[in-house]
């Protein structure tokens, strides 16, 4: 979606100049912001989208994202051939939906849902979507508890700690719940159980846990919150659910960190959300949702309906929706299974670590995290630095064909300006060793500043 880009009346009649090689015919104009009076042969309309598409980066070295940038052959064969699913019509694609139904259970099973028929869940376009659909049902069981005694059912609000991802503060702003954003502070980087107490009220609707901050990789005490949430409510306090946003630690935490207790053997977790399209392993989108039990879900947030042929049941922001990943899902997890999970997320993690042991051998910078947790971490410039910034690194990075962030933490830690790196499946040992030499390079190019250069990249968004 493109935001406030106005195109002016002038430049509507822009043309691209093209010159198909070897054609033997004259550049052929083609207009920038209006459909062509005529059509053009595929081949070439093509070619003008894969030139465009040439000043792109390339993913693999795009150390910014958290979102999946390889898969195999097979599942890359397996999501062209299914481009024209809908997943919302399941009248249609009954066997799409099926796919979805037991990806749904293998997650809920994964995270210790308590088996008692099938799981209450679903598939999303990714876990901004499914994050929202877990707060709204905090939303709705909320006001219908409060309805049920008679209490006021306005201004309800939502815990949770500042370095959530923005699509938090979407829901918030969209659905009219009140953002209790709890700052960060020096040597706390995420929300603790103990602020999470302290900010919650008879109108909490819930509390955000995040397991793999975006900020810096780590997990927030889940558990812990749990605990300090039932002593509030046994000393007569609210009884506040958790919800976990589990975005990229949701297919990380149970093969690497099993002993952590985060998920539904935590009584209080409510529902967790988790992307498919990040340590899930697929292409964009797929998102993942799932609740304890039938009772989190309330039965006025689920609709039927019937004119795509028969009766169905949807809960969901969108309505049709590509069931190509969902099924590029399922393929994964037959693929890999358990041991094949933890063996790509050990992996992975193993190089972050390596990686960011390296990083913290530099003079240079010094760590915030290690990837201790998801394989992502962060780490500032050292102490004393004043004539380059993080942003002249990321900009010397970027130079060299590397993508890597660098931005400020949220309230109350603004001054605090780290470079992040994310690394994923296919980011080997070796593009380490690359990364690091290339972090020299670019480090003495910065010193040979006698001031800052780059200000703070407005256009890095978590």
């Amino acid at each position: 979606m493109v935001l406030s880009r106005k195109v002016p009346h002038a430049d509507r009649a822009a043309q691209l100049a093209v010159n198909p090689m070897y054609a033997g015919i004259a550049d052929v104009p083609i207009p920038r912001f209006d459909l062509p009076d005529g059509e053009l042969p595929p081949g070439l309309a093509a070619q003008i989208v894969y030139d465009e598409l040439m000043l792109d980066g390339n993913a693999r070295l795009n150390l910014a994202t958290f979102v999946s940038t390889w898969m195999e052959p097979e599942a890359r064969v397996l999501l062209a051939e299914t481009l024209d699913k809908n997943m919302v019509d399941r009248d249609e694609y009954p066997q799409t939906a099926e796919l979805e139904r037991r990806c749904v259970n293998i997650i809920a099973h994964l995270w210790n849902a308590p088996e008692e028929g099938d799981a209450i869940g679903t598939s999303t376009t990714g876990s901004s979507e499914a994050a929202m659909l877990g707060g709204l049902a905090l939303k709705h069981r909320w006001r219908a508890r409060r309805r049920a005694a008679g209490q006021p059912d306005d201004r309800p609000n939502l815990v949770m700690g500042a370095n959530v991802q923005v699509c938090w503060e979407k829901f918030c702003r969209y659905f009219d719940v009140e953002p209790r954003l709890v700052p960060v502070a020096r040597g706390r980087h995420h929300l603790t159980a103990h602020e999470a107490v302290r900010h919650c009220d008879e109108r909490t609707i819930g509390v955000v846990g995040i397991l793999g901050s975006t900020f810096d990789g780590s997990y927030e005490p889940i558990a812990e919150m749990a605990t300090a949430l039932d002593r509030l409510a046994a000393d007569g306090g609210p009884d506040v659910p958790i919800h976990v946003d589990g975005a990229s630690g949701g297919f990380v935490a149970p093969f690497l960190d099993p002993d952590t207790h985060w998920d539904f053997r935590v009584e209080r977790v409510a529902s967790i959300n988790a992307s498919g399209h990040k340590f899930g392993l697929v292409y964009p989108g797929v998102g993942w949702v799932v609740w304890r039990d039938a009772a989190a879900l309330p039965d006025d947030l689920v609709f039927s309906v019937s004119y795509l042929g028969g009766a169905q049941s949807t809960f969901a922001l969108t309505f049709s929706r590509p069931g190509a990943p969902i099924i590029a899902q399922y393929y994964n997890f037959l693929r890999l299974g358990r041991d094949g999970y933890r063996r790509v997320q050990q992996a992975t993690r193993d190089v972050a670590r390596r990686l960011a042991d390296g990083i913290g051998e530099l003079d240079q910078f010094t760590p915030l995290t290690r990837a201790e947790h998801i394989p992502v971490f962060a780490f500032r410039l050292a102490d004393g630095i004043t004539n380059y910034t993080v942003y002249d690194v990321s900009r010397a990075l970027r130079s060299r064909g590397w993508l890597v962030p660098a931005y400020p933490f949220p309230p109350d830690l603004e001054d605090l300006h780290v470079l992040r790196i994310v690394v994923r499946n296919g980011f080997s040992s070796d593009l380490g060793g690359l990364l690091l030499e290339h972090l020299r390079d670019a480090v003495a190019e910065c010193e040979r500043q006698p001031a800052p250069l780059s200000i703070p990249d407005a256009s890095f968004h978590h």
